[in-house]
């Protein structure tokens, strides 16, 4: 803003303006790979916390029915998305006579299966995945082990 006062000008000059734009480019330089960060962490705590609660629904059915259910769509999960906007992977293994089982099955590093219930999974940032979770595809993916001992990445456990 130029105001005119005893015949000189005041206000901002070019270079000063020049400098605070510049000291705004390098803050948000700074800033924004803090928050694609942050923003990572929250997807994956939130990825967690579904499987979580899917694996919850999944007991409570098998508890009332005895019997896994077939898909995600029984329990009322089957269009559940993760924080990447892909749906969750479910696989029934235990009391499952289903032949070619055995090559969907999820496996660690020493390709023994992570579980012997059922799979419960998200295909991650890339929703892309494979069945042994050493495959790059699956590094990112969030699973469930132990038969729910372990929720977490992948490459984690």
């Amino acid at each position: 803003m130029k105001v005119f006062r005893q015949g000189r000008y005041e206000g901002f000059s070019l270079l000063e303006l020049l400098i605070v734009i510049g000291i705004i480019g390098f803050l948000a330089a700074i800033a924004m790979p803090l928050y694609g960060a942050y923003q990572e962490r929250v997807n994956l705590g939130m990825a967690i916390a579904d499987i979580v609660v899917i694996e919850a629904a999944i007991e409570r059915y098998q508890y009332d029915r005895m019997v896994l259910p077939d898909s995600l769509d029984d329990i009322g999960f089957g269009e559940k998305l993760d924080p990447w906007n892909n749906t969750y992977k479910y696989l029934r293994l235990a009391d499952n006579d289903t032949p070619g089982i055995q090559g969907k099955r999820r496996k660690d590093k020493n390709l023994v299966p992570i579980n012997t219930d059922f799979d419960l999974y998200s295909m991650g940032k890339d929703g892309e995945s494979k069945a042994p979770l050493t495959a790059k595809p699956s590094k990112d993916d969030i699973v469930r082990a132990n038969n729910g001992a372990y929720t977490g990445l992948a490459e984690g456990y």
